[in-house]
């Protein structure tokens, strides 16, 4: 008889634990009707509520379900390409820029050596004019002007 009490009593002791050890979920449908379950819901959020207090767990109730979870590394990985793909044409940009300007100075330097500048037009070469190297002059300068210098902002241009 002692036995049974004994017995009796601890299963009276530890079954209540158990039962209050078990997880309840909160969670809203699409139509804003509230649910109760034991079972997380896959595909939406939901609070793990603690049945002593009747409170949520705040951990809870920031977990993503999976679907959520792979929906932000996606985009995450679409951001990532986004920037790499801006930094390469930045860097594009950058070496177009530093070859213009090595172009317009060495240029530059061809006419301000006062030597004579000889082009070829249709097949045949001629002179410039004194006219024709200040205006080559002036292109050439304005071409070093914007690469040699710092760069501009895209909406500045």
């Amino acid at each position: 008889m002692n036995k049974k009490i004994l017995t009796l009593t601890l299963l009276l002791a530890v079954v209540p634990g158990v039962a209050m050890s078990a997880s309840v979920y909160k969670w809203t449908d699409k139509n804003g009707v509230t649910h109760f379950g034991d079972r997380q819901p896959t595909g939406k959020k939901s609070e793990k509520l603690n049945v002593r207090s009747g409170t949520s767990s705040q951990s809870a109730s920031n977990r993503q379900s999976p679907q959520e979870r792979m929906d932000d590394v996606q985009q995450q990985q679409e951001d990532e390409t986004v920037r790499q793909r801006e930094t390469a044409q930045q860097e594009a940009r950058r070496k177009q820029r530093e070859a213009n300007c090595a172009t317009a100075r060495s240029n530059l330097e061809v006419i301000d050596s006062k030597a004579r500048i000889r082009v070829e037009e249709n097949g045949e070469q001629r002179y410039l004019s004194p006219e024709e190297i200040s205006e080559q002059r002036r292109k050439f300068e304005e071409i070093a002007t914007e690469n040699c210098g710092p760069e501009k902002d895209q909406a500045q241009q």
